[in-house]
């Protein structure tokens, strides 16, 4: 039986270099992986490669039942588990979007502004899971199950002007499915960040090319994280950019909704893009 547990090493993430290298994040998190076995049990999508000498206790995720993905525009995304857990990412402020009625278990927040971080717009009484510490620009260190989820960050480095700044990525297991939601990161990832995120069935990504990386950037980590299913996001209403992003090599799906739903035994063989429609006015309700 799942139940919410934090673990914390008491460290942040000061050994990532400039570049973006976790170093000591990633040492920290192998030693929780080697003393909680009850927390590795679940860890289905971490990289098996990182404790491949430790037993049994990283095993691939089981199957179960069938989860759905909601898109609301931008990286604002609503993942719901077979028993009805709700996880809403990166809620946005007005930015033109219809502002959806959503009662979330938990909010996760990427970045820290306002197209990512209204967290007045969840209804009920939430967790929410923040990338960085509040009140500073230093990654914050998300490992917790949330009943039958298990959610994880991963530090990023997002564009800005000048140079980049900091945010996070999020990894959500359930129901056998390991998800990324990439935040807004400007580049494709390094070794040390995909051994962090470790396998993916489903990403979520951005492919707009100003202060995140773009369609041919995007397509790269869909090479590097090799997912049955990628989402585009963040890309508004530039079709050149969506054009960009599915012109190949990878087979592009065309929803006549923002949802979709999926199980571990209904992921497509071979990896495809899904493209949910944005829903304005009533169609959003």
């Amino acid at each position: 039986m799942f139940h919410t547990i934090t673990v914390s090493t008491g460290r942040d993430f000061s050994g990532m270099d400039t570049k973006g290298n976790p170093i000591s994040l990633l040492i920290a998190l192998c030693v929780i992986w080697v003393a909680i076995p009850s927390w590795n049990v679940q860890a289905g999508c971490r990289n098996p490669n990182i404790v491949e000498d430790e037993g049994p206790f990283l095993r691939p995720a089981a199957a179960s039942g069938m989860i759905e993905i909601k898109w609301f525009g931008h990286a604002f995304f609503q993942i719901t588990s077979s028993s009805g857990t709700k996880i809403v990412t990166d809620p946005f402020g007005a930015m033109g979007y219809p502002m959806p009625d959503v009662w979330p278990n938990v909010v996760t927040i990427g970045r820290e502004s306002g197209n990512h971080n209204n967290v007045g717009l969840p209804k009920g009484s939430p967790l929410i899971l923040r990338g960085l510490k509040p009140g500073s620009e230093d990654w914050n260190e998300i490992n917790t199950t949330f009943r039958d989820v298990l959610i994880y960050n991963v530090p990023i480095h997002q564009r800005g002007v000048p140079g980049y700044f900091k945010g996070s990525g999020f990894v959500f297991e359930l129901d056998g499915l390991c998800i990324l939601h990439t935040g807004d990161v400007g580049e494709p990832f390094n070794d040390d960040q995909l051994q962090l995120i470790g396998h993916v069935d489903v990403v979520l990504l951005p492919i707009a090319g100003s202060y995140t990386i773009g369609p041919d950037n995007a397509k790269k980590v869909v090479e590097q994280l090799k997912p049955k299913i990628a989402v585009p996001m963040h890309y508004y209403h530039n079709y050149n950019l969506l054009e960009r992003f599915t012109d190949g090599p990878y087979r592009a799906r065309f929803l006549n909704t923002n949802s979709f739903s999926i199980s571990k035994d209904t992921l497509p063989s071979d990896t495809e893009i899904y493209i949910p429609k944005v829903l304005w006015g009533a169609e959003a309700l």
